[in-house]
């Protein structure tokens, strides 16, 4: 199989590139990332290099520089290529819809004109907006984004859908809850609760900190990726979710408190602009029809993100510097 990954030196791409080349070493994979701020070339330091890997500096938005990649043959694209920081995109909104909108509907012209078999958009769970204090997204909620970022990733998945719809491209969506894991570029709660922690800095907080979100491993979700690309009904959507519910507050405490850190260091800050309440997600879709279940308890996972980041200082450090963009 060749396989298109696009967004592959970014968190969750590096981390299914290293399953696949784990999983799958006889597959062939094309890694196209543009290499804005959050894609990392270190992500994929150790992914030897070889017939089966070939990475390509482009801007999937470009389609004359993806026709060529098209050209030679694809079998299956997966398109985790996005903007997808929701305080940046309320900064400056008209990224997100270019790379998240238009880059996806060039891809998907492409798919189109070389009839490639199988197309696989990485969505979100933000598309479906904000749950009370009960009920669960499933893949027939509505979709009501509340940020220019879900906002983007919707319209994206509608433009998928409709390309099935209206061509037969076989697609799949997958909608996942928030992930965690080694890679994830520090912006984001986790990595940087960790990275100020180690520093001794202070653990920004939004509002009361009581925003719930539902927790992922990252592993996790690069299998139940894989479970959809080899095994998923066309015109498909699959939420995936690890049942892991936790507050803001409660993911920051656990931080310090595995760090040996005080809660002094957490200060409370006027909410963002447009911040979702709670996410959760029914996975009961993907559990029935592929049989995936996730492996890694919550306890379990983030102990082993925390001591990922202690171990790799170097890598933290090259971001914190701008080291890994020269």
């Amino acid at each position: 199989m060749r396989l298109l990954i696009t967004g592959g030196a970014g968190f969750i791409g590096s981390n299914f590139i290293h399953y696949l080349r784990r999983e799958h070493p006889s597959y062939e994979i094309v890694n196209v990332d543009l290499l804005t701020y959050a894609g990392n070339p270190d992500n994929l330091s150790n992914v030897e290099v070889s017939r089966q890997y070939r990475f390509i500096q482009a801007d999937i938005a470009d389609s004359d520089a993806m026709e060529i990649l098209f050209a030679d043959g694809i079998d299956s694209i997966v398109n985790f290529a996005a903007e997808s920081h929701v305080d940046r995109s309320i900064t400056d909104p008209g990224i997100f819809v270019r790379t998240n909108i238009t880059g996806t509907q060039a891809l998907l012209d492409l798919a189109i004109k070389y009839k490639v078999p199988k197309f696989l958009q990485i969505s979100t769970d933000e598309v479906y907006g904000s749950l009370g204090a009960e009920g669960l997204f499933s893949e027939v909620t509505s979709l009501a984004p509340n940020s220019p970022y879900s906002a983007s990733k919707a319209g994206a998945d509608l433009l998928v859908r409709a390309y099935h719809e209206t061509y037969g491209l076989h697609v799949n969506i997958t909608r996942c809850s928030n992930n965690y894991g080694p890679y994830q570029f520090p912006e984001k709660l986790i990595p940087l609760m960790i990275r100020n922690a180690l520093d001794n800095k202070p653990l920004t907080v939004y509002g009361d900190g009581l925003n719930i979100r539902d927790w992922l491993y990252v592993e996790d979700h690069c299998n139940a990726i894989a479970l959809v690309l080899h095994q998923g009904r066309a015109g498909e959507i699959y939420n995936i979710g690890g049942n892991n519910e936790r507050t803001n507050l409660q993911v920051v405490r656990t931080i310090l408190q595995e760090l040996g850190k005080p809660e002094s260091l957490i200060h409370y800050v006027e909410d963002r602009l447009g911040h979702d309440r709670r996410y959760a997600i029914d996975a009961t879709k993907i559990r029935n029809e592929l049989r995936w279940q996730p492996k890694y308890e919550y306890e379990t996972g983030i102990k082993s993100t925390i001591k990922w980041y202690r171990e790799n200082g170097e890598w933290l450090n090259r971001i914190a510097t701008g080291a890994y963009q020269l």
